[in-house]
């Protein structure tokens, strides 16, 4: 299988080359990548182009304008990136008979309530973010090629930046600390991502009429505030020097820490359609993590 991804550099791309790799050869772009293939989102001409020049069977986009707070002040490079050019790429995989997988987002709902959503519930965003990965959705699925659009949540990896190292960052250097308590979900690594998306991949492969929208998220729910204290009490177990007690990690809500962008509350999103599709088995949130946590600490 001739598979071509796009977004190699960020932590689900990276962790997509290592998964992909054994369904066939993989052709990894990025935003900056050099040559005559284009993985410039901001360029959809020159994507499409590259579409049509490798003529892939498979297409992996993880490529996104994912700075949500930045988003809101350049609403229309974020729709290039997370709309505009999805969409093309999924008019040139129709043209070539191509399947296309693509991720999106628990930002495309509002957050109300407390159950857990599933692909049929309402979207309302409330981001300039989570209105253009809702638009790039809308754009894929009305183009006519076979896709799957993997909606997520809370995404983190062992590689780069992310909110348990800054949270272990916070607790060796303060005696007191203050994490949100009110906006709920599932912390997801992007290793099962891809591994999820290698599982579906193959099934889609044999199995065109599984094509459609998922929710992709590990089992179980936290608040931010509960993932700190499960991050910084596995590192204090774990013999590391944490200045901050356990009764210092103290709950705030959203209201206390405004941002340019509105959070939801509620990023529940209910995954019995993946499951029950393709088969998995999706570990609970603190699997993953601790994961994570032994190659970081």
């Amino acid at each position: 299988m001739n598979i071509l991804l796009f977004g190699k550099g960020g932590q689900v791309g990276w962790e997509l080359q290592r998964a992909l790799a054994p369904l066939g050869t993989v052709t990894a772009l990025d935003f900056d990548s050099a040559g005559d293939l284009s993985g410039d989102f901001s360029n959809p001409d020159a994507v499409a182009a590259t579409v049509r020049a490798l003529a892939p069977d498979l297409i992996v986009n993880a490529a996104a304008h994912t700075a949500v707070d930045r988003a809101e002040s350049e609403p229309e490079l974020a729709r290039l990136i997370n709309a505009t050019t999805p969409g093309r790429i999924a008019q040139e995989a129709r043209a070539l008979g191509a399947r296309l997988i693509h991720y999106s987002t628990d930002y495309v709902f509002d957050g109300s309530g407390e159950r857990a959503r599933d692909e049929s519930a309402p979207t309302n965003p409330l981001s300039v973010y989570g209105r253009t990965k809702l638009e790039g959705e809308q754009l894929i699925a009305s183009s006519g090629a076979t896709h799957v659009i993997l909606r997520t949540s809370w995404v983190y990896a062992a590689r780069g930046g992310n909110f348990a190292k800054t949270m272990l960052k916070l607790a060796k250097e303060r005696e007191r600390l203050t994490v949100i308590a009110d906006q709920i979900g599932a912390p997801t690594g992007a290793e099962l991502l891809a591994d999820v998306t290698a599982h579906v991949a193959r099934a889609l492969r044999q199995n065109p009429e599984l094509g459609g929208l998922y929710h992709c998220v590990a089992a179980g729910e936290t608040s931010w505030h509960g993932y700190a204290r499960h991050v910084i009490e596995r590192a204090r177990a774990a013999g590391h020097d944490i200045k901050v007690a356990p009764d210092a990690i103290l709950p705030i809500p959203t209201t206390d820490y405004p941002t340019p962008a509105t959070r939801p509350l509620n990023s529940r999103l209910d995954t019995r359609r993946l499951r029950e599709a393709f088969g998995l088995v999706l570990p609970e949130w603190q699997q993953g993590v601790d994961r994570m946590l032994a190659e970081i600490l």
